[in-house]
């Protein structure tokens, strides 16, 4: 059975800054059967659900807030705007820097899910590249796993290369037993890339993005190396040469005509 196909709505920021409801009307005419919120451009929670259920999707996990230790009440709150049961976190390379950064990040990690746990919601952390370098050979994720038994997983793939240097179907199947969702981006996986920097407020990696099907992410592996909890497929293209809306098309055509997710159209 495929699994749905839905689109991390960061991708579309640019756009959804001056009219998000466009925004949503748009990825519902190409096809997209769910979102990923991050952010909610002046719509209530609420509201925006309502909003993806009447155009025919619905949103599988959303990335407004991130938790951060000082905002659970919050998190929880907005969970149940959406209808989730799910929470997301996520850090930046200063977080992964070390052991001792790591530990520290774990520490964290822990307190925050055992308490999301208590209330009736699961945790799951979201990587980027720099989590997958390594410390004495030994990947700072396997680490920051095992100090966090009880965190699930939402795996981009392509980060998970950490600039080509890692395999990222076997990266999937290390963290597999614990990955209920999946990011798909695509490009040059070798590159170099900056240090993941903030720029006016949004992380900057610095790395050259494309539609799926047009780089070298082995995207037909991973997918079938995908566990059976991973409940959606989502296209996330932090940047892209092409233009976004017609990007996310491309994706959605590559990922839907070759039969490794199902849209609506």
């Amino acid at each position: 059975m495929l699994r749905p196909l839905s689109v991390q709505l960061y991708s579309l920021r640019d756009y959804a800054k001056d009219d998000f409801v466009t925004v949503l009307k748009k990825v519902a005419e190409i096809g997209y059967k769910g979102v990923e919120p991050a952010g909610f451009w002046d719509l209530r929670p609420s509201e925006l659900k309502k909003i993806v259920e009447d155009l025919g999707m619905k949103i599988y996990s959303s990335h407004s807030p991130w938790a951060r230790g000082n905002n659970l009440g919050e998190c929880m709150e907005l969970a149940d705007a959406l209808g989730l049961k799910t929470i997301v976190c996520g850090y930046g390379p200063d977080d992964f820097k070390d052991l001792d950064t790591i530990k520290k990040t774990a520490e964290l990690t822990n307190k925050m899910q055992e308490f999301f746990a208590r209330n009736g919601f699961t945790l799951f952390q979201h990587n980027h590249y720099w989590e997958f370098e390594r410390i004495d050979g030994k990947l700072k994720y396997e680490i920051f796993a095992e100090l966090c038994p009880n965190v699930k997983f939402e795996i981009d793939s392509f980060w998970s290369t950490n600039k080509g240097t890692e395999d990222p179907v076997e990266m999937l199947k290390l963290f597999a037993d614990r990955t209920i969702l999946l990011h798909m981006k695509d490009g040059v996986c070798k590159q170099k890339a900056g240090g993941g920097e903030m720029v006016n407020g949004l992380l900057d990696m610095k790395i050259d993005l494309m539609p799926l099907g047009t780089g070298t992410l082995p995207i037909k592996q991973i997918v079938e190396a995908a566990p059976a909890a991973v409940e959606t497929i989502v296209v996330e293209l932090d940047y892209c040469d092409t233009e976004m809306y017609k990007a996310l098309e491309m994706s959605y055509r590559f990922m839907t005509e070759n039969g490794l997710a199902a849209g609506n159209k």
